[in-house]
């Protein structure tokens, strides 16, 4: 299980301290497929840092009694100067895995080719995507954190995206950000709505949605197009 109890996270900025977490609240079960709905510049990211432990709250409580993945979909957790093979290898290292026995999974599922032995700066976004989502997968981890790049990508990765995350790994948790309700409700089991620094958890998907749709509707300049599945 993994439990956030009073987390802030708050920033200096020239005006005075900026928060972008105030006083949050979750717990995420073993095995548990949440989503976390929330528009652009809403703290998801920053949310799913402090989870990993890639970032620390202002303050607030954190207990993990489940391994949890690297935040590699999310900004600044690439290493842009290292190559895909480097960043690999780095990432293991943190976990105390060897990195060896995955080099060719990670070559194989993120079909980068020869880019995967040259700096991440000159991957384009498709190709990032690939590598996050192969290096996530990598490693076994009781919860992943998964961006909504990493489950809408093209068809065929799309596919290997869900055999793996959603077939193979099916007993494990995971946590879903997206500012897409329609990715939320095809992918999730619960849903909560991140708003103006707070954390709103709902019983099921579909009320979520309904107040994530209420927010869209009040704040219109906040929408962005829905896409269909």
């Amino acid at each position: 299980m993994i439990e956030l109890r009073g987390i802030r996270k708050s920033y200096p900025t020239r005006s005075g301290l900026h928060t972008v977490l105030d006083g949050i609240d979750l717990t995420v079960h073993p095995g548990e497929k949440l989503g976390i709905l929330g528009c652009n510049g809403a703290g998801k990211s920053t949310l799913i840092r402090i989870l990993s432990g890639a970032d620390l709250p202002s303050a607030g409580k954190i207990r993990r009694d489940m391994s949890v993945s690297w935040p590699l979909a999310f900004g600044g957790a690439f290493q842009t100067h290292l190559t895909g093979l480097d960043n690999l290898k780095f990432v293991c290292r943190i976990y105390g895995v060897d990195y060896k026995p995955l080099i060719r999974f990670v070559e194989d599922f993120a079909e980068l080719g020869p880019y995967f032995r040259e700096p991440v700066f000159h991957y384009s976004h498709g190709m990032v995507t690939r590598l996050a989502f192969a290096l996530s997968m990598a490693i076994e981890f009781d919860c992943f954190l998964i961006d909504e790049a990493m489950v809408v990508g093209d068809a065929r990765f799309h596919e290997k995206s869900h055999h793996e995350l959603l077939h193979k790994r099916k007993d494990r948790a995971y946590i879903l950000v997206s500012h897409d309700a329609n990715v939320i409700r095809l992918y999730c089991q619960t849903a909560h709505v991140l708003h103006e620094g707070k954390l709103h958890a709902f019983g099921n998907v579909e009320q979520a949605y309904d107040y994530y749709q209420g927010i869209l509707h009040q704040q219109p300049h906040l929408a962005l197009p829905v896409k269909e599945f």
